[in-house]
């Protein structure tokens, strides 16, 4: 099974720039065109938040006419730049998400590996937090298969990351979440996004993983103190393979006109020197 994650794609009215700068829709338009030619093909896409920049329906409209060229299945999660409800009404014929109650989570059932979408988003608000509710429910929906392979998905991660205006608005109530955890050890991943950066992290018996953005990426700087200010870095696709041996696979997968490839050997099987 290849899953494709996508995140923080910050989609904004056509025509506009996130901060002035960024040409969002030209990068997730190049990153479902870099999806689309993969082999194999993912057999499925997970977005895991900050669809949007603003959650405003223009947005939306705009974020899923780039997503219709994808033939395989999309599950989409909010991050703090959408809103619920916008979420909601973009995408009614996405019958995973729940229609009723608060937050946005739900499980994809029918594959090698069960997956878990979870609503990190606080109105208003750029933090994320698990509260008890939300951890009550997914304690749950893991009691309901306690032998399957699990991966977690949402925006925020429960990390630190040593970027210092990141790590104040990452998921809250993580330490509850790592608890959970240690009850459900069938959960081995949590994929993240929010950060744009890559980063994994073992965390309380769980690697957590932070995709890339989709466009444009947070400065790696990891003074005290540091300014929140980004870089236009290239896109990326992070792809995760589950495999025979009950193991995932994580890969960059960046995207852009590369010199290459280029061979290590020559036409009778030598090393080039």
């Amino acid at each position: 099974m290849l899953i494709a994650q996508i995140t923080d794609s910050h989609i904004k009215a056509k025509g506009k720039l996130a901060y002035q700068k960024v040409d969002t829709e030209k990068n997730l338009r190049r990153c479902v065109d870099h999806v689309r030619k993969l082999e194999p093909l993912p057999d499925i896409v997970l977005f895991t938040g900050d669809l949007t920049d603003f959650g405003r329906p223009e947005e939306y409209a705009l974020f899923r006419q780039l997503l219709a060229p994808l033939e395989m299945p999309v599950y989409v999660i909010p991050g703090n730049h959408d809103t619920r409800e916008g979420l909601r009404q973009a995408f009614t014929d996405h019958h995973y998400l729940p229609d009723q109650g608060t937050y946005i989570n739900y499980t994809v059932e029918h594959y090698p590996l069960r997956l878990i979408g979870l609503d990190t988003t606080v109105p208003g608000r750029p933090e994320g937090n698990l509260c008890a509710e939300r951890l009550s429910w997914l304690d749950r929906q893991l009691q309901l298969e306690p032998d399957k392979p699990t991966v977690l998905f949402m925006h925020h991660p429960p990390i630190k990351t040593g970027i210092e205006h990141m790590d104040v608005q990452n998921c809250g109530n993580g330490e509850a979440l790592g608890d959970l955890l240690s009850k459900h050890r069938q959960v081995f991943q949590i994929l993240c996004g929010h950060v744009h950066r890559p980063i994994h992290q073992q965390w309380r018996g769980v690697t957590v993983t932070i995709a890339p953005s989709a466009s444009h990426y947070v400065a790696l700087d990891l003074k005290k103190g540091s300014p929140a200010d980004f870089n236009l870095e290239p896109p990326t696709v992070q792809l995760h393979q589950w495999r025979n041996d009950n193991s995932l696979i994580s890969h960059l997968s960046f995207i852009g006109s590369f010199d290459g490839p280029h061979p290590f050997f020559d036409a009778d099987g030598n090393l080039i020197d």
